[in-house]
């Protein structure tokens, strides 16, 4: 969450900036089998060059100015030599999951945390390539409409009406992980091959595309799980580097073997400063407790239940999918018209209203149920707006009427733990950012982390980032990445 989303509640806030992305590509999603023959869709352009307001509501935008004319850059390159070629865009955004995706509509982001664990431009070009072939194929277009209802559904059954599944169904895909909205073998086989294709053209090695593949299944190994933070399953990341080391050498075969790009170094020196991992300013959980030391205020979390922090708010999903607590802003005004204002946005007619105090902030507390819709009763919800300040704050809890009383303390206790943040340990806290660093000597990686001050704790870790073995040699004048 950051401070200047916060300021306000916007109509149907909480239906649609909880949407899940009906065409989103996971990186680690990509299947593994013998590729199809690339197919080659006809000449239309598609209209994307600004990034959807929903995603940059869901993820933020990550102001790096660099970054950002490196993604144009290669973007506009490799969408002039495609099979298709329009008005795309391309966008970082700013997430620390390791992720990047399209959307059909003709737009490609990539998240600050992919941006980290690449190694080169060639890395980076190959996955911009396979990003941009799901566009030129039109997969997200074939997607969009079967995926969106199926993977809700198959999260939530009818429990809720389809307005409370859009929240609920998309906090559960992006915080469990269960990677509903994937692209066939067909669909990611044939962007395996565009993004070799791609990137081959406009000069650079796609055999460091497989490579990549290596760190990606080295993350899964460290976060012990198939599925770490919001990627998808089934990521197969030791076949598709054989699958696609083969067409990279076809490729460049197939352009007179002429030398092709890397660029290890300019890609390195581009990425320092790059924030790393989470961004403690903008919120974080900690011991069950989510602060946020820029706004100045903590809660805790139901125990046992996931949650994700977004730029405007910061949602708690109960493992099985059947609630979900939401907070968010809700502007500036009094409590009485920030109360309307949210009902009218999740749809809750006829509430009855309470004002009361939380924790000694003024309050007011609202339950009803939402409208039926296509025939589906609506979630039971209850609202409990808090004011802080000049600031009306709200937790929002739903699920259905039939086991709310099961979750209504939940949501309760949440809201009675709202305080402000006075802890200088947490309001200190201060995001890592990724480093560029030379070896001074003829050493190893293990032994170059020992001297930047690299806890040993963390050599695995360091040495997944860079792509390399602790027990990697590094020349003298070797750069590699460090997050301090």
């Amino acid at each position: 969450m950051n401070t200047s989303l916060l300021r306000g509640l916007r109509t149907g806030a909480l239906l649609t900036l909880l949407l899940p992305l009906a065409s989103s590509s996971s990186l680690t999603d990509w299947a593994a089998r013998t590729p199809a023959a690339p197919r080659t869709p006809a000449a239309r352009p598609l209209q994307g060059a600004k990034p959807d307001p929903a995603v940059i509501a869901q993820f933020g935008l990550y102001n790096s100015a660099s970054l950002q004319k490196l993604i144009d850059a290669k973007g506009k390159q490799m969408t002039a030599i495609s099979d298709r070629p329009g008005d795309y865009g391309f966008t970082v955004v700013d997430s620390p999951v390791i992720n990047a995706f399209a959307t059909p509509d003709g737009h490609v982001y990539f998240t600050r945390g992919i941006m980290a664990y690449f190694n080169d431009e060639a890395q980076f070009a190959g996955v911009l390539g396979h990003e941009l072939g799901h566009i030129t194929a039109q997969h997200g277009k074939k997607q969009q409409t079967r995926s969106t209802i199926a993977g809700i559904g198959m999260i939530l059954g009818s429990v809720l009406a389809p307005r409370v599944m859009q929240s609920v169904g998309g906090v559960a895909q992006q915080v469990v992980g269960l990677g509903m909205l994937k692209y066939g073998r067909d669909d990611e086989n044939e962007s395996d091959a565009l993004g070799v294709k791609y990137s081959t053209k406009i000069g650079y090695d796609a055999s460091h595309m497989a490579d990549f593949f290596q760190t990606l299944q080295r993350t899964e190994e460290q976060s012990g799980s198939s599925i770490p933070t919001f990627l998808s399953t089934h990521p197969n990341s030791a076949d598709r580097y054989t699958r696609v080391k083969s067409l990279a050498a076809q490729a460049k075969q197939s352009v007179g073997n002429r030398p092709l790009a890397i660029n290890r170094n300019q890609y390195l020196k581009a990425i320092e400063g790059l924030t790393y991992g989470e961004d403690p300013r903008q919120g974080y959980v900690e011991g069950g407790v989510f602060y946020h030391p820029d706004l100045k205020f903590r809660f805790p979390i139901p125990s046992g239940w996931k949650s994700q922090n977004s730029p405007d708010k910061f949602q708690m999903a109960e493992p099985n999918g059947k609630a979900l607590l939401v907070f968010l802003g809700a502007g500036n005004g009094s409590l009485d018209a920030a109360a309307q204002d949210l009902a009218k946005a999740i749809g809750v007619q006829g509430a009855s209203a309470q004002k009361t105090t939380i924790n000694g902030f003024p309050a007011l507390v609202f339950e009803g149920d939402q409208a039926a819709q296509d025939g589906q009763q609506g979630a039971h919800v209850l609202a409990q707006l808090l004011q802080d300040g000049q600031t009306v704050y709200a937790f929002v809890g739903l699920a259905a009427a039939s086991n709310f009383g099961t979750y209504a303390p939940q949501f309760q206790r949440a809201a009675q733990g709202y305080a402000r943040l006075t802890d200088a340990s947490k309001l200190n806290r201060q995001p890592e950012h990724i480093r560029i660093k030379s070896a001074a000597s003829n050493t190893t990686l293990a032994s170059a982390l020992a001297a930047n001050g690299i806890p040993s704790k963390r050599y695995e870790e360091m040495a997944i980032l860079n792509g390399m073995k602790t027990s990697t040699q590094l020349p003298k004048g070797t750069l590699f990445k460090i997050a301090k």
